[in-house]
C-alpha cells in the first residue's frame, strides 16, 4: 500500500465548467442554476456524479432511485455536490438477445458520461449481474475517484415451507416438471415466491458473486456485497459511500491506485471461497484489461485451486444471500483467507486503508452457512481451466457445482448446432442419448449467438430424467447463469462460430474431460479436427448495421473478457475542449 493523498484544497476537474467568470463557465453555471441549486454549490467543491442504473426494464435495480437519495444526502454531509445521471441499464432478466451483448454499450455510455461531463468522483449505482462489471469497465478507462453500491440481495424465496434461491430453483423445478415429479400449476405457483422482494438475485449468482468481487477487489466500503435490498443498513450503506466519495477526491484516490494485480489476485481467491459464478472471470478480465492488469485464465485457475469454497449458498451449497449477511458476510470469508494466508493483506481499499484493517476482528455467527476450512463444501473450489484440442484457448468449469462422479469421464457427443436446436430436439424421446454421453452446443459464444446466451446448464432430456439422472457432462460455448449448477463446461474458446474445434464436433465424436489434470479431450487426430474445419463455413452472417453490426466486427473472446477489442486500457479523464 504505497498510496499518497493528494493536497487539499485545490483546484478539481469540475472547475473547468463552474470556477470562472468568462462567458462559458456562466453559460455552465446558468442553466444547472435552473435546478434550484445555490450560487456556492460552485465554489470548488467536490462534484460528484451518480451513475445510476435505474430502471423499471431491470427489476433487480429498480429501487435505485431510492438508494440514490441516501447517496446524496451523504455527498451533501462531506461538503460535496451530488448529481445523479443514468446510464443504460442492461437487465438480465428481460434484454433480448442476451444482457451480456449490452454490457459494453452500458460501459461505453460510462466512460464517455464521466469524461465528458463536471465531475471530479463518481459513485456507481450497481446490482444486476452486467451492470456491475460495465460500470466497473467504464469507471476504469477514466480513472477519475469511484466507488460501487450495490442494491443488494432479495429476501429469501418461501414457498409451502421451502426455501427457493432466484434461479437455482427455476432450474430445479423445471427439471422437476420434465422428469415427472413437479406438475405445471405447482411451477406456476412457486413463481410468485421466487421473488418476494426488491433486490438482485438471492443466491450466489453473478449479481453476488460480483458485489462480492466489487468488495474483494477493493472498490467498495467493507460489507457491501451481501446486506438486503429491504434492509435498513443497505441504505446506511449507501449514506455512508456518498460521504467516502468526497473524502477519496480531495484525496485523489482513484482505480487505478485500488485495482492493482494484487487486488485481482484477492478477488479470483474470495470467487473460489464463495462458489462464485464462473462469469467473473469473464467480467474480471474485462476490468483488469481496462485498467492495465495482465490477468489470464492462467490465473484464475492457479489462484483458485487451492482454495476451498466455505460459503454454504446455493447453487453449490443450502442456503441465500440473506442468511450470508447475518452470518457476516464477506468480511468474515476474507478473514478467514487473510487467516490462510490467502489474501493479500495490504492491498488499498476504497476506504484509504488496506483490506486487512478493513475487515479487523470479525466474528462468524452461523457456521453452517459460513463453514470453517476443514468442513468447506469443497477443498478445491476455484474456477478450473480445462485445455485441449477441443478448448486450445480454455474452457471453464466451477467444480463446487459439479458432480464429483462425472468430473473425469469420457463419453459419445450428442450435438446441437444451436439452441434452437437444442431446443427443437431436446424433449424428443427418439434422441439418441443417455447418461454417459456428453451434450455438446455449438454457435452460442460471443460472437455466435450474440453476447454469450446462459444456455450452457442445457437441460437434461425428460428420458434421462425420468430414470432419475440428474447430471451429465454438458460442453458449449455458452455462459450459464451464475445461479445454476451441474458438470458444466463453458465458455469454449475459440468458439464455434469463430471457427473453434467446437464447431467440427459431430455426433458420436468421443470426448474426454478429466478436471483434476485439466484436459479437454476431443478423440480425433489433428489431420481429421484439420480437414473438417477445411470445410467449415460461418453459421452466422455479419449484421448489416447498427450496435448487432459494431458487436460482431469487434468482441474479444471469452478468454479476454469479451470486451471490445478497441475499448481495452485506459482513456484518461483530460477536459476536453468547450462546446460553445
Amino acid at each position: 500500500m504505497t498510496f499518497k493523498k493528494a493536497t487539499w484544497p485545490r483546484k478539481l476537474r469540475s472547475q473547468e465548467w463552474f470556477g470562472g467568470t468568462s462567458r462559458d463557465h456562466i453559460y455552465h453555471r446558468s442553466w444547472m442554476k435552473n435546478q434550484g441549486l445555490p450560487a456556492d454549490l460552485f465554489d470548488g467543491r467536490p462534484v460528484i456524479g451518480i451513475c445510476n442504473t435505474w430502471s423499471e426494464l431491470t427489476p433487480c435495480n429498480a429501487h435505485l432511485r431510492d438508494l440514490a437519495q441516501r447517496v446524496k444526502h451523504g455527498i451533501y454531509e462531506a461538503g460535496g455536490l451530488p448529481l445523479e445521471f443514468p446510464v443504460f441499464s442492461p437487465g438480465e432478466s428481460s434484454l433480448r438477445p442476451t444482457a451480456m451483448m449490452y454490457r459494453n454499450l452500458c460501459a461505453m455510455d460510462v466512460e464517455e458520461a464521466l469524461r465528458a461531463n463536471p465531475l471530479d468522483g463518481v459513485v456507481l449505482m450497481v446490482g444486476c449481474d452486467k451492470t456491475t462489471p460495465a460500470l466497473m469497465m467504464g469507471a476504469a478507462s477514466v480513472d477519475i475517484p469511484a466507488i460501487a453500491v450495490t442494491g443488494g440481495p432479495m429476501l429469501s424465496g418461501q414457498w409451502r415451507g421451502q426455501t427457493l434461491g432466484s434461479g437455482t430453483a427455476l432450474w430445479q423445478m423445471s427439471e422437476m416438471v420434465k422428469s415427472g415429479e413437479l406438475n405445471q400449476a405447482d411451477f406456476l405457483d412457486a413463481e410468485q415466491a421466487m421473488s418476494r422482494s426488491p433486490g438482485s438475485c438471492n443466491t450466489m449468482g453473478t449479481a453476488s458473486s460480483m458485489a462480492s468481487m466489487v468488495e474483494a477487489l477493493g472498490m467498495a466500503l467493507s460489507g457491501n456485497a451481501a446486506i438486503p435490498a429491504v434492509d435498513s443498513r443497505r441504505r446506511v450503506m449507501a449514506q455512508l459511500t456518498g460521504r467516502r466519495i468526497v473524502d477519496m477526491v480531495k484525496d485523489d484516490l482513484k482505480p487505478s491506485d485500488i485495482l492493482t494485480r494484487n487486488a485481482f489476485e484477492n478477488a479470483i481467491r474470495t470467487n473460489g471461497a464463495i462458489g462464485g459464478s464462473t462469469n467473473a472471470v469473464i467480467h474480471l478480465l474485462a476490468i483488469a484489461g481496462r485498467i492495465g492488469v495482465d490477468l489470464t485464465l492462467e490465473d484464475w485457475d492457479r489462484l483458485g485451486r487451492d482454495i476451498p469454497t466455505i460459503v454454504n449458498l446455493m447453487p453449490s451449497g443450502q442456503h441465500l444471500m440473506e442468511d450470508f449477511y447475518y452470518a457476516g458476510g464477506l468480511p468474515v470469508v476474507l478473514k478467514s483467507l487473510l487467516d490462510g494466508g490467502k489474501l493479500h493483506a495490504d492491498a488499498l481499499t476504497v476506504s484509504g486503508q488496506s483490506i486487512a484493517e478493513d475487515i479487523g476482528d470479525v466474528q462468524n455467527w452461523n457456521e453452517d452457512v459460513i463453514r470453517p476450512v476443514e468442513k468447506a463444501l469443497t477443498q478445491q473450489g476455484g474456477i478450473a481451466v480445462l485445455r485441449g484440442n477441443l478448448a486450445p484457448n480454455g474452457a471453464v468449469i466451477k467444480p463446487s457445482a459439479a458432480s464429483p462422479h462425472l468430473m473425469q469421464h469420457r463419453g459419445r457427443a450428442v450435438v446441437f448446432e444451436d439452441i434452437d436446436d437444442y431446443k427443437a430436439r431436446i424433449n424428443d424421446e427418439a434422441l439418441d442419448v443417455d447418461e454417459t454421453c456428453i451434450m455438446v452446443m455449438k454457435n452460442c459464444g460471443p460472437r455466435g449467438y450474440p453476447g454469450m446466451a446462459e444456455v450452457g446448464n442445457m437441460g437434461l432430456p425428460p428420458k434421462v430424467l425420468k430414470r432419475g439422472i440428474k447430471d451429465m457432462v454438458r460442453i458449449s460455448d455458452a455462459r450459464m447463469s451464475g445461479t445454476a449448477y451441474g458438470t458444466v463446461v463453458l465458455h469454449t474458446s475459440p468458439e464455434a462460430a469463430m471457427g473453434g474445434p467446437l464447431a467440427i464436433v459431430q455426433n458420436g465424436d468421443m470426448i474426454e474431460i478429466d478436471v483434476a489434470n485439466r484436459r479437454l479431450h476431443l478423440d480425433l487426430s489433428q489431420e481429421e479436427i484439420e480437414q473438417r474445419l477445411s470445410r467449415w463455413s460461418a453459421p452466422v452472417g455479419r449484421p448489416i448495421s447498427g450496435y448487432a453490426r459494431l458487436f460482431h466486427d469487434h468482441v474479444e473472446g471469452a478468454d479476454k473478457g469479451a470486451d471490445f477489442d478497441f475499448l481495452t486500457g485506459s482513456r484518461g479523464h483530460a477536459v476536453p475542449r468547450d462546446s460553445h
